[in-house]
């Protein structure tokens, strides 16, 4: 059971940073054992600042575990089908067997739409309809990252899914829908939530996993969660701190929830770093298969 006991609240804190080094360490090892080489090619388009350092830094986490890492550019000035016409490319290519986009994209270029283009046994952020489709089915390998990541933190604290209670806070394509759909295939009994969800609250007070994946800071408090429940925060929202700079905050209220809690992920350092460990599986699974 990968968490961490914390003596003064009685809570476990789920170490994303920990869960993802383990599966770091695992697929090191299949790498390595296959003999074959294993390759990620990204897309990105424009030049875009946050984009570009994030592709840096995805070649360097590659990199520390055996994986290469193929950067294609396209200037900022690319139209839709420049950038279709360069993924249908890449998709034609045996050598390439895992692809991903990096977005934004440029202004009139339709994210989803090229996302769509890109083949499903490729697709490693599982973003293709197939591919989220696929959920339904049970084939994980290739399913959205961050849902992903939610179920394996969830699976990581040794709960029983089958039979429990689960509530998802928001119903997003890429994580809400398909996270309530991984649970379902888990066996749990799953509450898909959303705006006009009656005394939300409450509903999810009855359950005994809630993750909170609609984008609101700190909505999850104390009042919505049962006393041991496993509580997934899948939130990223930038808000002004007490001294004005901009802080980093969930869609839980880490500090009430917290005591309430029995295994609770923070933010950061809960799912943006098993996302990322789950993104590198993916990539091992589509170049190996």
């Amino acid at each position: 059971m990968a968490a961490e006991h914390d003596q003064n609240t009685g809570a476990r804190i789920l170490d994303g940073k920990a869960l993802s080094e383990a599966v770091r360490a695992r697929l090191r090892e299949r790498i390595a054992a296959s003999g074959r080489p294993v390759r990620l090619d990204a897309l990105l388009v424009g030049d875009d600042r946050a984009a570009g350092i994030y592709a840096t830094n995805q070649g360097k986490t590659c990199a520390e575990v055996g994986i290469e890492y193929v950067l294609h550019r396209l200037p900022a000035g690319a139209t839709y089908d420049d950038v279709a016409g360069r993924v249908l490319l890449l998709n034609s290519e045996d050598s390439v067997r895992a692809l991903m986009v990096h977005l934004p994209l440029p202004g009139g270029v339709d994210a989803e739409r090229v996302q769509s283009l890109i083949s499903p046994e490729k697709d490693v952020e599982g973003v293709n309809p197939a591919n989220i489709g696929n959920v339904v089915y049970g084939r994980r390998s290739l399913v959205p990252c961050t849902a992903l990541a939610c179920l394996e933190m969830i699976e990581s604290t040794g709960i029983d899914l089958r039979g429990r209670r689960c509530c998802v806070v928001g119903a997003s394509n890429i994580v809400g829908k398909p996270i309530a759909v991984l649970l379902m295939r888990a066996d749990a009994t799953v509450h898909s939530t959303n705006k006009f969800t009656p005394d939300l609250p409450a509903l999810a007070r009855e359950c005994d996993v809630v993750v909170a994946a609609c984008g609101v800071p700190r909505l999850v408090t104390r009042d919505w969660v049962k006393p041991g429940a496993v509580v997934i925060d899948v939130g990223i929202n930038r808000i002004d701190g007490p001294d004005g700079r901009k802080v980093t905050v969930g869609d839980v209220d880490f500090e009430a929830v917290r005591p309430a809690a029995g295994w609770i992920s923070p933010v950061p350092g809960g799912v943006g770093p098993m996302t990322v460990a789950m993104l590198l599986r993916n990539v091992v699974d589509a170049a190996l298969r």
